[in-house]
């Protein structure tokens, strides 16, 4: 499945704002059902996952740096998306990423990412 961009200031802060939160180890993520009111969405039935990333700049003083936590989190959702069956709606996700999320490894990311995808859907992640 590809992931799709959540675009758009206004769409990042209603989710920020109505959004449910769920909180890891390495990343925090705000989440709702349903896809975004945009023009780029052609079907919002369809299911897909529309991503945002937010780091700001009290995460980390360097942008290399917050730019590489966010970049991390995103391919650790794209992998473990990836190996699961499907997801049953669309669901916008902004991912934040804490400053953990630099020294962590890759596997704790996606473990991450799995226990999040646990929760929304209830059952455990399910592999190809």
């Amino acid at each position: 499945m590809r992931l799709s961009r959540l675009r758009g200031r206004k769409i990042c802060e209603r989710l920020q704002r109505r959004g449910e939160i769920w909180k890891g180890r390495h990343l925090l993520v705000r989440w709702q059902t349903g896809a975004p009111r945009h023009p780029s969405v052609t079907d919002p039935s369809r299911p897909a996952a529309y991503v945002g990333t937010l780091a700001s700049a009290r995460l980390d003083k360097s942008a290399v740096r917050r730019n590489r936590m966010r970049r991390r989190c995103r391919e650790a959702l794209r992998t473990v998306l990836l190996s699961i069956d499907h997801i049953p709606v669309p669901v916008q996700l902004l991912l934040i990423p804490r400053s953990s999320s630099l020294g962590a490894s890759f596997a704790d990311l996606q473990q991450d990412v799995r226990a999040f995808l646990a929760r929304i859907h209830g059952t455990p992640a399910q592999t190809k």
